[in-house]
């Protein structure tokens, strides 16, 4: 009888141990499915914030390239090559007007530092050259002997344009503060020349106290304007 008894509580404390651990088990694997859907829905969630950011700074910067080209092809007192002459001969830059066209630029809002820093590294370049000769003499009534605000607009590196309200842009890498993309001219009609529809422009942007500016155009790329 005794052992019938002492048999029972072995028994018995089996099976109890038995369903703990399989209690613990589902418990664990419980924890475990918890946790994997919530890192997959954390992913999700991510993944639709990142795609949500990307799609805004897209149209930020879209309405950015615009305003730009629209403020660029208005003429607002930009004076991009402030020269000096005699005789009809450039002789050199006025930097009292340069430095009144880095104000302006800065006035606008739409350049990074770094846009007009390279802006003002171009001009000055420019002058030694001139003054040490290194072009051919420049009749100011002609175009001039080096490539910087030559024969097309450095805003656009176009001669002509459609509307500026039908540019549209194509990010090639854009995180954090800083973007690669390139303009096009959007939706054109069919009949529309196959130069026009091929065209893209490459720019840069960086962010500056949380706003898109531009950092740098082809255009006023440095080492091609001072040639």
């Amino acid at each position: 009888m005794k052992n019938l008894i002492l048999l029972s509580l072995i028994f018995g404390l089996i099976l109890s141990g038995c369903s703990s651990d399989t209690k613990s088990e589902a418990s664990k694997k419980t924890k475990t499915d918890t946790t994997k859907l919530s890192s997959n829905s954390k992913a999700k969630v991510s993944a639709k914030d990142s795609s949500e950011t990307i799609t805004k700074d897209k149209e930020e910067i879209q309405t950015l390239i615009r305003n730009m080209l629209i403020w660029a092809d208005s003429g607002k007192g930009i004076d991009l090559l402030p020269i000096l002459s005699k005789d009809s001969i450039c002789t050199g830059f006025d930097f009292d007007k340069e430095k009144q066209t880095l104000e302006k630029l800065k006035e606008t809002g739409f350049f990074a530092e770094e846009f007009i820093n390279n802006y003002d590294q171009i001009i000055q370049t420019l002058d030694k050259k001139i003054k040490n000769k290194e072009f051919e003499p420049w009749n100011v009534y002609e175009l001039p002997p080096f490539v910087f605000a030559n024969d097309s607009s450095p805003w656009c590196s176009c001669q002509d344009n459609f509307p500026w309200g039908n540019v549209e842009v194509e990010v090639i890498k854009l995180s954090g503060d800083k973007g690669e993309l390139k303009w096009n001219w959007g939706k054109l009609d069919p009949r529309t020349d196959p130069s026009w529809k091929d065209f893209g422009e490459p720019f840069k942007v960086v962010k500056e106290d949380g706003k898109w500016k531009i950092s740098y155009l082809r255009g006023f790329d440095y080492e091609e304007s001072i040639k």
